[in-house]
């Protein structure tokens, strides 16, 4: 796959993105040779991009896959790593934790990144995304603390996650350095950040929005869910002309709209699907007649 910057001043990143966040939700559990697995069939797919978390399985995920690059033989600056921090969860492994919180303060994001450094057994992170707005943020030095960690070099690009245009607008008045996107929900049974003005925002700084849950949850091909009829009998309908399945034109659609999926199944098919989704080159009356779809499922009244 050919690859596309992130943003002006952002990393090349893989059009598609494959993310750790149901690893939890694999049949064969969470494991090394789980996480192994995914990379190493995620690399030969072409896919260079990682999402993480530090809390994504209950704290575990990143070392483990820091564990199978190492033995992957993989050169560091062949890949993209991405990870979080923000959220608290409660958990056997933090004890001091009470009930799940966000934490947007320099003490807490310097300690996650430490660890998440420790890890992914890396010098540095590729972008480090904010991973839930803190109503109890201070601007100011959430700011600085992460302007003095790219100036270390120990982060080299800054994002949010779900964060609204006001909360996005906000931390950036305090930066001198850009975010270079937005990880929110998106999808077609989700088209709110389109129909509130949060894609045209991220658009107007010249940066990319991630889509996570490209594909609802799974809602897209759950045949027992009436809610979404409609709208998957249009894709099936669409995907028939250009001898694709659902799963790839839903992905197809939102690389139309200049969104880059983040998808996070732990199928082997349908990481190949999102992949081959890539070359789809979808009629821009398509993607209408599919969104129009998405609006009526979603919002009827409009």
């Amino acid at each position: 796959m050919e690859k596309i910057r992130l943003g002006e001043t952002g990393p090349e990143v893989s059009p598609v993105i494959y993310s750790f966040w149901r690893a939890l939700e694999d049949p064969d559990g969470i494991s090394y040779r789980t996480v192994q697995a995914k990379l190493n069939f995620c690399l030969e797919q072409g896919i260079t991009t990682f999402d993480h978390a530090d809390i994504y399985g209950n704290y575990r995920v990143e070392e483990l896959f820091g564990k199978a690059i190492k033995e992957s033989g993989t050169k560091r600056e062949d890949i993209i790593i991405s990870t979080k921090c923000g959220i608290n969860n409660v958990d056997s492994s933090r004890p001091a934790y009470r009930t799940r919180h966000y934490d947007s303060s320099p003490e807490h994001i310097i300690k996650s990144i430490e660890t998440s450094l420790k890890n992914l057994g890396t010098d540095y992170i590729d972008i480090l995304l904010l991973h839930h707005p803190d109503p109890l943020m201070d601007a100011d030095e959430t700011a600085s603390t992460l302007t003095t960690l790219v100036k270390k070099g120990l982060i080299r690009h800054v994002g949010v996650a779900d964060f609204t245009v006001h909360q996005h607008q906000l931390l950036q008045s305090r930066l001198s350095l850009p975010i270079i996107t937005n990880h929110l929900e998106l999808n077609l049974l989700n088209i709110k950040p389109i129909t509130d003005g949060t894609i045209d925002f991220i658009k107007q700084q010249y940066s990319r929005p991630l889509a996570w849950s490209p594909l609802a949850g799974g809602r897209l091909q759950d045949l027992n869910d009436e809610s979404t009829f409609n709208i998957r009998s249009v894709l099936k309908r669409i995907a028939l002309n250009y001898h694709i399945n659902e799963e790839q034109l839903a992905i197809a659609w939102l690389l139309k709209l200049g969104a880059l999926p983040i998808v996070g199944t732990n199928s082997i098919t349908r990481i190949k699907n999102a992949t081959s989704a890539v070359d789809v080159n979808l009629d821009k009356q398509d993607w209408y007649e599919i969104y129009f779809s998405a609006i009526n499922s979603t919002h009827p009244k409009l």
